[in-house]
Formats: structure tokens, sequence, C-alpha cells
């Protein structure tokens, strides 16, 4: 079975806001990361439900994204038998999602 990802608003900012905080830093890193993440995001099609759960709810999970030293955490939800939507990107090293 294959998952179709969407992306809210919201994922989609934190990308862009990820990405620009790297790029400052250093451009084809940046776009290395943006790489994983989508490879990793392709991961999502096929096994949503390997993912680590988030509290109670078997349906909330978060995929571990790992690049250089530390990586990013995606928040999402498996929202029927077909559709997975990411909610939310974080580097691990930030508090929380934002």
């Amino acid at each position: 079975m294959t998952f179709k990802v969407r992306l809210t608003d919201e994922a989609r900012d934190d990308l862009r806001r990820l990405y620009r905080f790297l790029a400052e830093r250093d451009i084809p890193a940046a776009e290395r990361a943006l790489e994983s993440i989508e490879r990793h995001l392709d991961f999502l099609r096929h096994s949503p439900f390997s993912c680590r759960k988030v509290g109670d709810s078997s349906l909330i999970r978060e995929l571990v994204i790992p690049f250089g030293g530390a990586g990013y955490v995606a928040l999402f939800s498996i929202d029927d038998r077909r559709t997975v939507t990411v909610a939310a990107f974080r580097h691990q090293r930030e508090d929380d999602y934002h």
C-alpha cells in the first residue's frame, strides 16, 4: 500500500525556516539537508506505521531524519488508509515544533 504524503502550510514554512538557517552558513549543506528530508518523506509513502508514536495516539507519529551530527524530526498524522499529513518539522536540537 502506498500513502500520499501531504504537507501543511506550517510544515512548508518550517522547511523554509530550516533551509534559510542552514543556508546562511553553508548553501550546499542546506541543499543536502532538503534532499535528505525528501528521501525520508518518501519512506512515509510506504511505512508510516514504523515511525515512533507521539503520546497515546497510534495515528500521530514522528519521523526521525538523520543529517550530520543531529538531523530533523517530522511530526505527522496518518489520516486514513491512503493519506499521511506532515504538520511540522524541527531540528533535533530545537526545543519543540514551531
